[in-house]
């Protein structure tokens, strides 16, 4: 653990947010701390080190934070909670944290530490067993900006393409009935994300899901190193905020519709909204909880969706074998359509 916390690596992330010198220096300063870093550590090392480091640091501790926020001051994290008490963990407000809550989170966390472990065994296999180049690129040579850019965008689209079709054909179809179960078992038994669900399912199926589509285009385009820590990053906040359940994010457009959609997979049972991004999902035609028509308004599409959800989450229910009463998830979104409905006559009254 001390290569993680030395300063070389340290310097990678806080010497060009921290630094007050110019350009050219920051410049200068960073590619001393890479160089040193590549230099004292061996690129298996620098490789895995960068990546523990930024899960850690932009999704594990953030969402660490967030979760010990909703359990400790839930009357607080309801305000912001895109579906209230059902977004809690345990889906009510409580001070009291039960075992599922406890399992949840700690299978969320060893799954994102199982897919670094399985980076990792790859990179060890290629090197040390098989002789071959790495993965990733790990040279004192810097990337140039287009060349991150180029590598970034390839990367977006690789992981959408990926994301969507295995989670549409491997974890919600009868091609792959065990992976489906599995996955409907884990994850679909949540009633709404929350902190530290985003990486929360059934080991096999996370690999599947999660590790191969954000790994695979890494490896296919072989990154840079440092390409491959910004790529990370911008994956890591995403999980964090568009997993949180929270109605407050740092980009309200971009990461509020990917949290939108993240809940309505959910709520809808997994008809739909396959992809992160939603890019497929509009052009195959499986997106949920969007505008069908030019002429529906977003109060209408809102309204539906919420009638759809609590449809839903009413069948899942009664398949279970529960009664209504003891369901907050479709009792609360039978309550906010009643309350749409109310408002709506007396607007348009």
């Amino acid at each position: 653990m001390d290569a993680l916390f030395s300063i070389p690596i340290m310097s990678v992330f806080l010497i060009p947010v921290l630094s007050s010198y110019s350009t050219s220096l920051n410049l200068l300063f960073f590619y001393m701390t890479w160089s040193t870093l590549v230099l004292s550590h061996s690129r298996l090392r620098v490789e895995m080190f960068g990546t523990i480091a930024v899960r850690v640091i932009f999704y594990a501790l953030p969402s660490i934070v967030f979760f010990l926020f909703d359990i400790l001051t839930p009357s607080a994290a309801v305000l912001i909670k895109a579906h209230g008490a059902t977004g809690l963990p345990g889906g009510r407000r409580r001070r009291k944290i039960h075992a599922r809550e406890l399992k949840i989170a700690g299978w969320g966390l060893f799954n994102l530490f199982l897919g670094i472990a399985m980076q990792g065994v790859l990179e060890t296999i290629l090197v040390r067993t098989l002789g071959k180049r790495s993965a990733l690129k790990v040279s004192m040579k810097l990337p140039m900006p287009f060349e991150i850019c180029k590598d970034l965008s390839l990367a977006m689209l690789g992981r959408e393409f990926l994301s969507y079709f295995l989670h549409r054909y491997a974890l919600h179809s009868k091609l792959s009935p065990t992976l489906a179960r599995w996955h409907q078992t884990w994850y679909h038994s949540l009633s709404a994300p929350f902190p530290l669900t985003a990486h929360y399912d059934h080991p096999i199926p996370y690999l599947v899901t999660k590790f191969i589509p954000t790994y695979a285009p890494a490896i296919l385009f072989r990154f840079h190193m440092l390409t491959y820590i910004l790529y990370l990053l911008f994956i890591s906040v995403e999980e964090t905020f568009t997993y949180s359940g929270y109605t407050v994010m740092p980009t309200t457009l971009f990461l509020g519709g990917m949290a939108r959609r993240t809940d309505m997979h959910l709520l809808m049972g997994g008809s739909g909204n396959y992809g992160p991004w939603g890019v497929l999902d509009w052009i195959l035609g499986t997106a949920v909880g969007e505008l069908h028509s030019d002429e529906e308004t977003g109060d209408e599409a809102d309204e539906r969706d919420m009638r759809r959800a609590y449809e839903a989450a009413k069948r899942k229910a009664i398949g279970s074998g529960n009664n209504t009463a003891e369901q907050p998830l479709y009792s609360f979104i039978e309550n906010c359509v009643k309350t749409r409905l109310v408002l709506y006559f007396i607007v348009h009254a």
